[in-house]
């Protein structure tokens, strides 16, 4: 897609025009954080870009690193004896998948809780800074996603993949900022199954803590999270939470495969420290696919029925309220009738939603269909 042959003027892509003023990813890292993820890129901004790393730098120093020191003071100690309120459902899937869709969806329960823009922006002290920071930091956001056309703001669900990483914890997000280094960074946090045991545990302890600094703000609510790493996680998600819950959902790889490239080289131009160039891009999108499934496939047989649901995108957007009412029976999540009126509500605003356009080339879908084939036959796509 990076080539002529594979673009094309047809391609309709919504998001916003992006403006200096808007908030970045790592504008609420702790000084300590974000010297380890320009580290893990080995500081090689570009000249454009030091202007960015500058004021990242000083909301580090002046805002991030302070709030964070008072959250752990006054908070550390009850956040860390929190208890979760049942364990986290995982929504899972590749990038694109409609994992943003099913979690808005899902967050209309009242019984549920979720990871907002501001707490994966400011992770170390969104507790503490939520009342004073954040309604300043909102009037700078944009109203849209930078890919698509979906509802931005502080308020609205996020990955808490962009929680961990602005916590310092390795992960493949890191290359969001460094698109043009030779070596793919931290590659092994995809999965996590390459990790030593020491690794692995920093890792869910940093989870952890994220998510209980999430229930001592809403000590009732079941969380439910979104992030497409976690696909190839399940394993390892286990091991603190043997009752976890996962919902995937899966769509046609010729969707997924342009609109995941839109995706990275959007957040790069928006969020990197480097002008991307999107050079081995495609071949990272079609290796990390594989991995990732690869891996979600043999981890499957650790799951309880009542611990797994599979939909399709297709029945999410065509039939909503229908494959809601699956997922809450085949996950026993509880009663279905007292939320399904907030189900059909926000279906309603869904109607009129202009969902991303991208014209494949015959030979990029070629591509697509032999490098994806299993994922074809498994959830039986046309090619």
């Amino acid at each position: 897609m990076s080539s002529s042959k594979n673009s094309s003027s047809k391609n309709k892509v919504g998001g916003y025009t992006d403006r200096f003023w808007y908030p970045r990813f790592w504008d609420g890292m702790t000084t300590r954080a974000w010297f380890r993820l320009l580290k893990s890129g080995r500081f090689r901004v570009s000249p454009i870009r030091w202007g960015m790393v500058l004021i990242v730098t000083l909301m580090a120093i002046v805002f991030n690193s302070p709030c964070a020191a008072v959250q752990t003071i006054f908070y550390g100690k009850r956040i860390r004896q929190t208890k979760l309120a049942g364990s986290p459902i995982f929504i899972i899937g590749h990038w694109r998948s409609g994992t943003t869709l099913l979690h808005e969806y899902l967050i209309r329960d009242p019984r549920f809780t979720f990871a907002d823009t501001y707490a994966c922006f400011a992770p170390e002290h969104f507790i503490a800074s939520r009342y004073i920071l954040r309604p300043i930091a909102a009037l700078l956001m944009p109203k849209k996603r930078p890919i698509d056309n979906m509802e931005a703001g502080f308020d609205r669900p996020q990955e808490d993949e962009f929680a961990l990483t602005s916590m310092g914890l390795p992960s493949p997000y890191r290359n969001i900022i460094f698109p043009n280094n030779v070596s793919v960074i931290d590659t092994e946090y995809l999965t996590l199954c390459s990790l030593s045991e020491q690794q692995r545990q920093e890792w869910l302890q940093g989870l952890d803590i994220f998510l209980k600094s999430l229930t001592y703000l809403s000590p009732d609510k079941r969380i439910v999270l979104k992030s497409p790493p976690h696909t190839g996680r399940i394993r390892t998600i286990l091991q603190q939470y043997p009752d976890a819950k996962f919902v995937h959902i899966h769509r046609h790889p010729y969707s997924i495969f342009p609109s995941t490239y839109n995706l990275w080289m959007r957040l790069a131009q928006d969020e990197g420290a480097q002008k991307p160039k999107g050079n081995g891009l495609e071949d990272y999108i079609f290796d990390t696919f594989n991995t990732m499934y690869k891996v979600f496939e043999a981890d499957l047989e650790l799951l309880n029925p009542n611990q797994f649901c599979e939909i399709a995108y297709k029945e999410l957007t065509e039939n909503p309220v229908v494959t809601l009412e699956k997922i809450y029976q085949c996950l026993e999540l509880g009663e279905f009738e007292t939320v399904q009126p907030m189900f059909t509500e926000f279906s309603a605003t869904q109607k009129s939603y202009q969902k991303n356009k991208f014209d494949l080339s015959q030979e990029m879908k070629e591509q697509i269909t032999n490098r994806w084939h299993h994922y074809f036959e498994r959830y039986g796509y046309e090619k």
